[in-house]
């Protein structure tokens, strides 16, 4: 397998008042990647600036990172030329993408639906977001997110060109996945999983193991209440022995996006569901839920933090002489 490492840059509107801004918030203006082979070594590299078609305008932020001005731009050409040249550059053999972070893909996609043009999958697109990777194995807070460049400093890796462009970061992005390709190889195992266009169905439905979590994303639902009435959303399940379990603390939330909730495995220990609800593009809403064994301890701060949800509805019930 091929790793195609990508980079991309965007602009966006300087007011607000465009009438595609709900559409097209981030409109791409580069594309940079570099593809490695499963060894680690360079295949190739792909750079091209794109002529912008609707935010005629550099966003004042956008300019100063990336040191560019919208009369560089009118070298490049439309996006779905530089796209369609790009995906062919990427050739028919089995590849994965591998980004920095975990924007580039949903937006790619999301140009791409813009201009109509035939979508790169029509379900969730696995990856490997290669600072992810990074904090699981550099880093001791696991749930750390380093810059790019702290990583090359870190890995003492040198710096020849500079940085903030899409082929440059492209580029830095590589380096790090070919020294973990041929020194962490292990840890390649932990796929990203990019959700522009969610599970189609339940057959569709992405259900994954790793290490010390499970992931499961859904398909789409009209609503939190449909959502939650399916078994598979709700559900608690031991991982390990394949039992469901029951709740030790039904699934709550402190703020309407984020659910929790803790079963108890009699072989396994306690159980932690976390679901995030998310908005589709169409409007719907999926779930991703994550289970993973905790401490006794970490029970009992879901336990605090369950109590405290239920006080504050108490509290908004009263406000409303519920």
């Amino acid at each position: 397998m091929n790793y195609i490492v990508l980079d991309l840059e965007w602009n966006q509107s300087n007011t607000g008042l465009e009438k595609e801004v709900t559409k097209l918030p981030f409109e791409i203006i580069e594309i940079g990647a570099i593809q490695l082979n499963d060894a680690g070594v360079m295949l190739g590299e792909f750079s091209e600036l794109i002529k912008p078609q609707i935010y005629q305008e550099m966003h004042h932020i956008t300019s100063k990172l990336i040191h560019m001005q919208m009369q560089e731009l009118e070298r490049g050409e439309d996006f779905i030329s530089v796209t369609e040249r790009f995906l062919e550059w990427c050739g028919q053999e089995s590849y994965i993408f591998c980004t920095w972070g975990c924007l580039d893909l949903t937006e790619l996609q999301r140009n791409m639906k813009f201009y109509n043009m035939t979508p790169m999958s029509q379900g969730p697109i696995a990856y490997l977001d290669v600072q992810k990777l990074f904090t699981l194995v550099f880093e001791e807070d696991k749930k750390q997110r380093r810059a790019l460049e702290y990583a090359i400093d870190y890995l003492k890796i040198e710096k020849d060109i500079p940085f903030h462009r899409a082929f440059s970061d492209a580029y830095y992005t590589a380096k790090i996945l070919a020294g973990l390709i041929r020194e962490h190889s292990e840890i390649l195992k932990n796929v990203s999983y990019d959700v522009f266009c969610p599970p189609a169905d339940r057959k569709a439905e992405i259900k994954v193991q790793f290490d010390t979590y499970t992931k499961y994303i859904s398909r789409k639902f009209g609503d939190k209440t449909e959502a939650f009435a399916d078994r598979e959303v709700s559900s608690t399940k031991c991982y390990v022995c394949h039992r469901n379990l029951r709740k030790r603390i039904r699934w709550f939330t402190p703020n309407g996006r984020h659910y929790y909730a803790v079963a108890y495995c009699e072989k396994h220990g306690y159980l932690k569901g976390k679901i995030r609800v998310r908005k589709s593009d169409d409007g719907k809403i999926y779930v991703v839920k994550t289970t993973k064994f905790i401490s006794e301890e970490e029970v009992k701060e879901i336990e605090e933090r369950c109590e405290r949800a239920r006080e504050l509805r108490r509290k908004r019930k009263t406000k409303q002489g519920l």
